[in-house]
């Protein structure tokens, strides 16, 4: 779930580092464009809204292509016009709050902190202007991994006021991260718990319900992986168990089933089936007690009796495959045989929207880790149409054979006969993925394509590669 928190409006802006330019040539651009910071500020941070409206009148539909390039384009006009503050000669405290902010659209997080310093030590400003700019200080300074500024930008803002909830929540969720990427679980877990306190009494006051879940969600799973990173089982479980209340609790079904399926999961990859096969039972009656609505609780419990298969299938030997009929362009070899590789099996279709989306990471992860053992098997199966039009199946394996090389496809296709190793691994949704270990043991099962679950899969590909 992308993480999805406004500190402040010009918190929304992400997206690739980008240069700033330099001062030198600038003279020229300066005295042509002498308006104060603040309107060189709103000019940068107005233009996503500007171009929508524009697009919105012209009937232009936004799509992900376009939301892209509108991005870039406003990170761009952010470094120009910070590039144009930034070489005058002398700057007043407000000058240097609003040039901050406009290398923070443009994430030059070093000139952003440089601003932030100059306008902080000056001691002039509004209480809520310096502790906006203490919080954008934590934040910056958590993401350059400077531990020591972000810790003690975030003493400063505790103790002055006014403190705001979001902003406490922003700081100590970006330090969690920080620490987690670099390694630090334990320092991460307190910051992390935190951020899921916070997260949780946004979302659950009725006069900040704007907050999302998702927010909720992606605070649990810092707490969450803190603690499991740790060796903390109890406070990992408690976090899920905490995600999958709250989630009860707002009425909404998604996010109790992925709270109470990272449960079962997490206690069949810590070796505890058995814990983990009754715990699938339990979640079923939790559903019914803890959503408020019967369309919540069917579609809770459907989503959790889906996975039934995976979770049975988790832990276990890898089955081999069925009625396979055409392997290529490599042999075809028996699961069991693919023993000492880590094994992803891939199940597509060609009419299959989503299955496109994870292309590209399996082109990749063919590429950059199939020397460490890493073996992509993509399987389909005859399904009687094509390009539009019926088929039969040896038109169907030339159809394949095309669009293989036309979407460059390096790993093997295996196509069935039938939908028996779908049924067996259970592979009713797609895309469906299914990584096998070294040992040949089923280790993950996930249907869906999305950013997030890539990220996942490829954290796991990695964890099962460094396993021997």
């Amino acid at each position: 779930m992308k993480f999805l928190f406004v500190l402040i409006l010009v918190l929304s802006i992400a997206g690739p580092l980008l240069a700033q330019s330099g001062r030198n040539g600038m003279a020229d651009v300066v005295s042509a464009d002498a308006r104060p910071v603040k309107e060189l500020f709103d000019e940068a941070n107005g233009y996503r809204r500007v171009k929508y409206e524009e697009f919105e009148k012209k009937k232009i539909p936004v799509n992900e292509r376009l939301r892209k390039q509108t991005e870039t384009e406003q990170k761009q006009l952010a470094a120009k016009l910070a590039a144009i503050a930034g070489a005058r000669p002398e700057l007043t405290a407000n000058d240097n709050y609003y040039l901050a902010l406009l290398h923070w659209i443009a994430e030059n997080l070093d000139a952003t902190s440089e601003a932030l310093q100059k306008f902080l030590a000056s001691e002039v400003g509004s209480a809520d202007r310096i502790q906006t700019a203490r919080s954008l200080m934590v934040v910056v300074s958590a993401k350059r991994k400077n531990f020591d500024e972000a810790l003690a930008a975030l003493a400063e803002y505790e103790k002055d006021q006014p403190t705001k909830a979001s902003d406490r929540l922003r700081m100590n969720s970006e330090i969690a991260k920080a620490y987690l990427a670099a390694g630090m679980p334990a320092k991460a877990a307190p910051f992390a718990e935190t951020a899921f306190a916070v997260s949780r009494t946004l979302a659950t006051d009725p006069t900040l319900r704007s907050v999302g879940i998702d927010l909720i969600y992606d605070n649990a799973m810092l707490l969450f992986d803190a603690a499991r990173l740790t060796g903390n089982t109890t406070a990992a479980e408690k976090a899920l168990e905490d995600l999958r209340k709250t989630a009860g609790s707002l009425g909404n079904s998604i996010f109790f089933f992925y709270a109470a399926d990272k449960l079962i999961t997490y206690r069949i990859e810590s070796g505890r089936k058995p814990l983990a096969m009754e715990t699938f039972l339990s979640m079923l009656i939790a559903a019914t007690q803890e959503l408020p609505l019967e369309g919540q609780r069917t579609d809770a419990i459907d989503r959790l009796k889906r996975r039934e298969k995976h979770y049975k299938m988790l832990g276990e030997p890898a089955p081999e495959f069925l009625t396979v009929d055409k392997w290529f362009p490599g042999s075809p070899v028996k699961i069991a045989d693919l023993k000492g590789k880590v094994v992803l099996i891939d199940f597509w279709a060609t009419w299959c929207g989503p299955c496109f989306d994870a292309f590209p990471s399996l082109i990749e992860w063919h590429q950059d880790l199939s020397d460490r053992g890493l073996v992509i098997l993509g399987f389909t199966r005859y399904y009687g149409q094509g390009e539009g039009r019926p088929v039969n199946e040896a038109e169907e394996i030339a159809m394949l054979e095309r669009f293989k090389v036309k979407q460059k496809l390096p790993y093997d296709f295996v196509v069935g006969k039938d939908q028996s190793t779908q049924m067996l691994y259970g592979a009713t949704a797609l895309p469906t993925a299914v990584l096998i270990d070294r040992r040949g043991i089923v280790r993950y099962v996930e249907a869906g394509t999305s950013s997030s679950r890539l990220v996942e899969m490829r954290e796991m590909i990695l964890k099962l590669l460094d396993e021997k």
